[in-house]
């Protein structure tokens, strides 16, 4: 029989770190704390098969789990002495989830579980604390009422606040037990008019209820959301963790926090974390309180006159320090906790490797690598590529003139400037629309994740450091102001209010989430500054890397960019966005609608000095680097005309009519012209076209290698789907190369090669490599074909697919390893047996995706080429993918 059931505590562990798959990381690790001894309340965990089953059967549970968990109770039960629905001295237990991998905020917890109204009054008794008994049976009705039951939040809060206003005071810490008796009677009020029943007294339902409601949230939209963001699989499922409760709100004695063993945000060594006495977690991470800081040292750096842990509980906090050494020294990295102080006894609840910023991750996987606890290969594994964009974009000049408003926390680094919006759904509507978009909220929620997603900044009135806004916008990479409590949030009118201000949907703010100043107004930015920690993660990385790694640039600005991220090369070069300048597309417009080869030609002489000035360019900037230049590549119907002016211009230029020009407009539109008349087919049926762009790369060419570094030109044919195609344009190509070297009296080296971006040339790649010397995998147009889906109209319902688990990812973003990647290692093989030497590379979107990276390096690619923003990105995948691969 299938075992679900995993205890941990009393010196009992069925698992430990290395179970994360079958308990998820929380279970493992509860596990793991208890069997090195911490102070951890004793549990059970319900694995993530229970959580697979559970949905294969109708979300319905066996009844030997049944068993499984009355035993799991037992051992709680056995060692806390108490016993669960006991009226007298009654146990109490957490129900919370736990995945595999970290998703903060998105699914649920249920606290207090085993309260009803004959246990409040045991555990009242047994405590000597009526206060705290009846304010932890609030509680679980209100956290019960929403995760399980499904009920207006809102109007559980409405009463609460009410509660508070009859009293005349403004924090919970301030109502006494009979507030909170009254406003339990309140609650199940609501319950029964919201439910039609009466609230759940048998404890064994709540319980069974409460671990329904886990398992359910992983179906949530909130957690579909953000697997999808974060590419964790549908069908790991989740873990349901059920722990002994140990209170943090039994007084000024007791308290609750999270901490981080090392700054999130910067990277620092140094305890970082908030906590609240007289609390419970979520009052925490959802902001309800404002929290004090962990440490005195950080307490007087921010200014905060709260006094900071360390000053308040001196003996747990140092307890708690040694946890957190022993802890990181255990796991080897930066650890996330989660503790609670009951009447001075330190719990922990939970451990995690913490989610940091970029700049954090690379601050503390070399702190870490520096300090020995591990090796340099080690901190090139620990850091995400994906989170180094954070890194590569412009900050805010810090010599800029500044109108702040206001000021909270700086609970995520960056800097963002956009639009204020002030719910997720118009956020994400108009950053759909391209609108640059801050999210201003009075609090984030899980149910924010899609517009937090999609916007630029996120700003907060309420919440901490660790609240779930800077939690989450940390693991996005996106700036974040907590905590600003000088703004009024008003969601009804869509404005917010500050210092006399109001500030409409849809006026412009700029945040600085290192600083945590909200400016009115766009501040300007400064370019990152790429050396220190990113400097020396990036060497250690380059030494790893087998792949190359080029961009995709045809701009100066991009080449320039692209060589300051370490480029190597240009692996793609679309000369047809040159043809696109306002300057330019006239002549192009002029070649295209010309009848005949002479008025091509005619064109093609104006449009010849041009295109040579640009390739010239682009060679000076990528001295001594290979720079790949694909031959004109889209439909001609791209570049033409739609408008009258537009027409009236070309005619001009051309001594045409306008007639003529519209009618030779109609014969050359297609029906689907991403699969007409384009590529080198444009080559075979009007060769002038591609002996201009020849003649153009060639004399750029020698003209930088008179003056000294020659460069390495090249010469890619798009589209190409047969070896006579290529053959035909190779030849062309050779003849117009010697041509310019005689005439010049000058050569230099070439290399003539195509893009693979249709399946019969990977079929067919044996032939082709007679006269490539080279490949470049076009993926984007590669998994067009073979998919057989248009990447303009996938959005329709490619997310459907992947939601549905027809796509692991979205087939456009990472490579669809099992049909395009077997295209690619098909053409690999096939090549290489014709040409050993064959060079390979990929020049799709795929170029800068980790995952991709890891197929190309798998696949014995030679390089990969991504846009220049994510060359550092690609540098770092393509290391790891190789330190992967040695084991």
């Amino acid at each position: 029989m299938t075992r679900y059931v995993y205890r941990f505590g009393g010196g009992v562990s069925d698992g430990g770190a290395g179970d994360r798959n079958l308990l998820g990381g929380k279970g493992a690790n509860l596990a793991e704390m208890a069997s090195i001894g911490l102070p951890v309340p004793p549990g059970f965990t319900i694995s993530t098969e229970m959580c697979a089953r559970y949905y294969d059967e109708g979300e319905s549970f066996p009844d030997s789990l049944r068993a499984e968990v009355a035993e799991g109770i037992a051992h709680i039960e056995g060692i806390t002495g108490r016993r669960f629905g006991d009226t007298a001295d009654p146990l109490l237990v957490s129900v919370r989830s736990g995945a595999r991998v970290s998703m903060p905020g998105m699914m649920d917890t249920v606290l207090n579980l085993g309260l009803n109204d004959e246990t409040v009054e045991g555990l009242a008794a047994g405590s000597g604390d009526a206060r705290f008994a009846w304010d932890s049976y609030r509680r679980f009705i209100q956290m019960y009422s929403d995760v399980v039951l499904g009920l207006d939040h809102g109007s559980f809060e409405e009463a609460l606040e009410i509660a508070k206003e009859d009293k005349g005071v403004h924090l919970d810490t301030d109502l006494e037990a009979s507030d909170w008796q009254r406003l339990v009677a309140r609650y199940k009020e609501l319950v029964e008019e919201q439910w039609g029943r009466a609230f759940p007294q048998d404890v064994h339902e709540q319980l069974w209820g409460a671990v329904g409601a886990v398992f359910g949230s992983w179906q949530s939209e909130r957690a579909k959301v953000y697997r999808r963001l974060h590419n964790i699989p549908h069908d790991w499922g989740t873990a349901v963790n059920v722990q002994a409760m140990v209170f943090g709100n039994m007084g000024d004695t007791s308290a609750t926090g999270v901490a981080f063993t090392r700054d999130p945000s910067t990277g620092e060594r140094a305890y970082y974390g908030e906590y609240l006495i007289n609390a419970q977690g979520e009052d925490v991470v959802a902001g309800i309180r404002t929290p004090q800081y962990l440490t005195r040292t950080a307490r007087e750096r921010a200014g905060a006159k709260a006094p900071s842990m360390e000053e308040t509980l001196p003996e747990v906090y140092g307890q708690l320090a040694s946890v957190f050494d022993r802890l990181e020294a255990h796991y080897r990295d930066m650890q996330d906790i989660e503790f609670t102080v009951e009447r001075g006894q330190l719990w922990m609840l939970q451990t995690r490797s913490g989610k940091r910023t970029a700049k954090a991750a690379l601050k503390i996987a070399v702190d870490m690598a520096r300090e020995g606890v591990i090796s340099e290969e080690e901190a090139v594994l620990r850091v995400d590529p994906a989170a180094l964009d954070q890194l590569l974009h412009p900050t805010l000049d810090p010599s800029a003139e500044r109108n702040v408003v206001a000021k909270g926390l700086p609970a995520s680094p960056g800097a963002a400037c956009g639009k204020a919006v002030f719910d997720a759904d118009t956020a994400e509507q108009r950053a759909a629309g391209g609108e640059a978009i801050i999210l201003v909220r009075i609090e984030t929620s899980p149910e924010d994740i899609h517009g937090m997603h999609a916007a630029k900044g996120i700003l907060t009135a309420r919440g901490g450091m660790t609240s779930h806004a800077a939690v989450v916008a940390r693991g996005m990479g996106r700036p974040c102001v907590s905590g600003a409590g000088s703004i009024a949030v008003d969601y009804k009118n869509k404005l917010m209010c500050v210092a006399g201000t109001e500030i409409r949907e849809g006026d412009v703010i700029t945040l600085d989430g290192t600083t945590g100043e909200v400016m009115l107004g766009e501040v300007p930015t400064v370019q990152p500054e790429l050396s220190g920690d990113f400097g020396t993660l990036m060497e250690w990385a380059d030494a790893g890397r087998r792949l190359r790694v080029r961009t995709n640039a045809e701009t100066p600005a991009d080449c320039r960019s692209a060589r300051e991220f370490g480029a190597e090369g240009i692996g793609l070069c679309r000369t047809e966005h040159m043809f696109f300048d306002p300057e330019r597309i006239t002549n192009v417009r002029q070649m295209i609608l010309a009848e005949n080869e002479a008025g091509r030609r005619a064109a093609l002489d104006k449009l010849l000095p041009e295109q040579r000035s640009d390739f010239a360019e682009i060679f000076r900037i990528m001295t001594g680097l290979p720079v790949t230049i694909r031959l004109l590549d889209p439909p001609l119907h791209e570049f033409l005309p739609h408008e009258e002016e537009e027409f009236a211009e070309v005619a001009r230029a051309s001594s045409v009519d306008v007639e003529t020009l519209r009618r030779r407009a109609g014969e050359l539109a297609e029906s689907n012209p991403m699969l007409g008349h384009r590529g080198c087919r444009l080559g075979i049926t009007y060769p002038e076209i591609y002996e201009m762009q020849a003649r153009a790369i060639f004399e750029a060419a020698v003209e930088v290698a008179r003056d000294g570094d020659p460069p390495i030109p090249e010469v890619m044919v798009p589209l190409v789907g047969t070896r006579a195609e290529l053959s035909i344009i190779r030849n062309l190509i050779e003849k117009t190369a010697e041509t310019v070297f005689e005439e010049q009296g000058i050569r230099v080296d070439y290399m003539i090669g195509t893009m693979i971006e249709l399946p019969r040339a990977a079929l067919q790649a044996g032939a082709i490599a007679e006269d490539a010397e080279f490949f470049s995998f076009g993926t984007n147009d590669l998994t067009q074909t073979t998919l057989g889906v248009s990447r303009d109209d996938a959005g329709r319902f490619l997310t459907h697919y992947v939601e549905k688990g027809l796509y692991a990812r979205d087939p456009f973003v990472s490579i669809d390893v099992d049909g395009v990647g077997e295209l690619i290692r098909i053409a690999a093989e096939r090549g290489r047996a014709t040409r050993s030497a064959l060079k390979l590379g990929i020049c799709g979107e795929h170029g800068g995706d980790p995952a991709s990276i890891a197929f190309c390096e798998e696949a014995g690619l030679d390089y990969v080429s991504a846009s220049p923003y994510r060359v550092p990105i690609a540098r770092l995948a393509a290391a790891q993918a190789a330190l992967r691969a040695k084991g």
